[in-house]
C-alpha cells in the first residue's frame, strides 16, 4: 500500500466532548452499557424481544484478563486488545505522540521488519486489523482464518509489543496532520466544535486540537512516540478478548505466548486530568465570510453523572424527548417540521462519570434564520421546564432505548469489546439490567423534575459560526451579551461585547 494514499485516521472524541459529523453536529458520549442476561420482555405495555446474549468465559493469564466467546459458525477468530493509556494521560507536550501511536502501530513496521514486510504478511494471510484510541486507551483487533491463527497472533503481537515506529511513517503522519490543521477552518461545523470545546474546557484534552507547534520536531519524533509506546504497550495495561472458532485449550498457549511478549510496565499510566470548566454564559460569534450555513451550539454544564440514579435515567429519556429522539423529538418538530429552519437538529446531554457534562442543542441553519433558530431552541427548552412531557413522548423514548439494546448484541465481537470497556470503567456486571429497569421507571414527572433541576436555558453558552453580514445580530442580544471572537488558532481570543 502506498503510504501517501492511506486513509485519514482522525482521533475519536471522548470525554463527552462534541464532534462534527456529516449531518451536522453529533455527540460522542459514553456508549450504552451491557449486562449478560435477559432483557426484560415487557416495556410500557409492549412486548420486547426476549434476547439472552452469550456470556464470555473469563480467564486470567499472567495477571491479564482474557474474555472468550467460542463461536464455531465460521472458521474465523478475532482477537481484541485494550491498553489503558492515551493522549489525554501524558500532557500537552506529548499530545501529538499519543495521537500518532495507533496509526504507527499499524503502519510503522515491527522490530526487525520494515512496514512493507508487515503489509505483505497482512495481505498474505488475509488479516483484517484495526488500531485506534481515544484519550484514555489504545484499542486494536485482528481477524483471521482459523488455519492462520498462530501466524496472525504472532504478527499482531509483534505489532503491539515490539513496534518498529518507522521514522518515515512518523513524517507521513506529521504531514497529513499539518494538512488537516491548515484545512480545519474550511468546514464551519468542524470549526464550531473545535472552538466550543476549547471555550468550555480550555487547556484540557477535551479542548485540545492539534496545532503546528504540537507537530514540530521538538514534540513529535520517533523517540517521543517510542516513549509513549513504552509506557502504554505493556502488560499491566493490557486486557484481551477473543471471539470465534477456538476453544480455551487451543487458546491458552497462544494467550500465554502473546501476554509474555509484553514487558511489565515500568511506570503507571497517569490518570486523565479533570477539566476546569468555563461557565461563561452569553452569545459568542465567529464570523466566516460567505459560509452558506451557520452552525449553532448552545449548551451549559450539568452535574448529572452516569450512575444508577433517577436523574440519570430521566436525563436519558429527557434528552430523547428534547432533541436526540429524531423526528419524534420536540426540537425536530419545532425547527424542521413547523418552521423549516433546519434539516437536522439534536439535543445533547452528556453524563461523564467523574466530571461535569453538557446539556444543550446543536443545529445548522441559514445565516438569515440563525437568530430565530437559536431563540426557538431556547423557547422549546423553556417549554419542558414549564410542564412535563406527555406520556406518549416518554413511552416512545423508552421503547426506542430498550428495544435498541437488542442491536448491541448482533455479534459476539460487540459483546466482547463492550465487556472489556465496561470492565475498564469499573461498571457493575449487571449494569444493563439496572439501566433497562431504570429507564422503565421514568415517568413524565421524573423527566420534568430533571429538567427543572438541571436545564437552565437562560445560562447557555451559545456559539454562532457563520456569515454575520447575513444574520440578524441584534436579535441575538435577547439570548445574552454578544462577544465577537477572533479566528485565531490558539485560545479564545478576546472580542467586543
Amino acid at each position: 500500500m502506498n503510504p501517501s494514499r492511506r486513509p485519514d485516521r482522525r482521533r475519536p472524541r471522548g470525554f463527552g466532548a462534541l464532534s462534527a459529523s456529516r449531518s451536522g453536529i453529533a455527540l460522542l458520549g459514553i456508549v450504552s452499557t451491557v449486562q449478560f442476561g435477559a432483557i426484560p420482555a415487557v416495556l410500557s405495555g409492549q412486548t420486547v424481544v426476549d434476547f439472552v446474549p452469550p456470556e464470555p468465559e473469563h480467564r486470567v493469564v499472567e495477571g491479564v484478563p482474557v474474555y472468550l466467546i467460542q463461536d464455531n459458525t465460521l472458521p474465523l477468530v478475532t482477537f481484541y486488545a485494550r491498553l489503558e493509556g492515551g493522549y489525554a494521560r501524558f500532557g500537552r507536550e506529548n499530545y501529538a505522540s499519543g495521537m500518532a501511536l495507533p496509526a504507527l502501530l499499524r503502519y510503522g513496521g515491527v522490530a526487525g521488519a520494515p512496514p512493507d514486510s508487515v503489509d505483505r504478511l497482512i495481505e498474505h494471510y488475509a488479516l483484517q486489523t484495526t488500531f485506534g484510541g481515544g484519550g484514555g486507551a489504545i484499542t486494536s483487533s485482528v481477524n483471521t482464518l482459523s488455519e492462520y491463527l498462530n501466524e496472525a497472533v504472532e504478527l499482531w503481537g509483534a505489532m503491539l509489543a515490539d513496534p518498529g515506529l518507522d521514522s518515515t511513517e512518523v513524517e507521513i503522519w506529521r504531514g497529513r496532520q499539518l494538512e488537516q490543521v491548515r484545512r480545519r477552518t474550511d468546514d464551519p461545523g468542524t470549526l464550531a466544535v473545535s472552538r466550543f470545546n476549547r471555550m468550555i474546557y480550555g487547556d484540557h484534552p477535551i479542548g485540545w486540537e492539534l496545532t503546528a507547534a504540537d507537530l514540530s520536531s521538538d514534540r513529535l519524533s520517533r523517540a517521543s512516540v517510542l516513549e509513549i509506546a513504552r509506557r502504554v504497550m505493556c502488560r499491566d495495561n493490557l486486557s484481551l478478548g477473543v471471539v470465534g472458532d477456538v476453544d480455551w485449550n487451543t487458546l491458552r498457549p497462544l494467550a500465554n505466548t502473546l501476554v509474555r511478549r509484553f514487558e511489565a510496565c515500568a511506570d503507571s499510566v497517569p490518570p486523565t486530568p479533570r477539566p476546569q470548566v468555563n461557565r461563561d454564559a452569553g452569545v459568542f460569534v465567529l464570523h466566516r465570510a460567505e459560509a452558506a450555513q451557520s452552525v449553532l451550539i448552545l449548551a451549559h454544564t450539568t452535574d448529572v453523572r452516569l450512575s444508577d440514579d433517577s436523574d440519570y435515567y430521566s436525563a436519558s429519556i429527557g434528552n430523547s424527548v428534547l432533541g436526540a429522539g429524531g423526528f419524534s423529538s420536540r426540537l425536530m418538530s419545532r425547527l424542521r417540521s413547523e418552521r423549516g429552519y433546519a434539516y437536522s437538529v439534536s439535543s445533547l446531554w452528556t453524563t461523564p462519570r467523574d466530571y461535569e457534562g453538557l446539556l444543550g442543542a446543536t443545529t445548522r441553519t441559514s445565516p438569515e434564520t440563525a437568530a430565530a433558530a437559536a431563540r426557538l431552541i431556547v423557547e422549546t427548552m423553556n417549554g419542558l421546564r414549564l410542564e412535563p412531557p406527555t406520556e406518549m413522548e416518554v413511552r416512545t423514548a423508552s421503547d426506542a432505548i430498550v428495544n435498541g439494546f437488542v442491536f448491541s448484541f448482533e455479534n459476539p465481537g460487540q459483546i466482547i469489546s463492550r465487556t472489556m470497556f465496561y470492565e475498564a470503567q469499573d461498571l457493575p456486571s449487571d449494569w444493563l439490567s439496572r439501566y433497562v429497569r431504570g429507564v422503565q421507571r421514568v415517568t413524565p414527572e421524573t423527566v420534568h423534575r430533571a429538567f427543572l433541576r438541571h436545564l437552565r436555558p437562560g445560562e447557555m453558552t451559545t456559539l454562532v459560526v457563520g456569515d454575520t453580514t447575513r444574520m440578524d445580530m441584534a436579535a441575538f442580544a435577547d439570548l445574552g451579551p454578544v462577544t465577537f471572537l477572533d479566528a485565531g488558532e490558539e485560545g479564545e481570543s478576546s472580542g467586543s461585547r
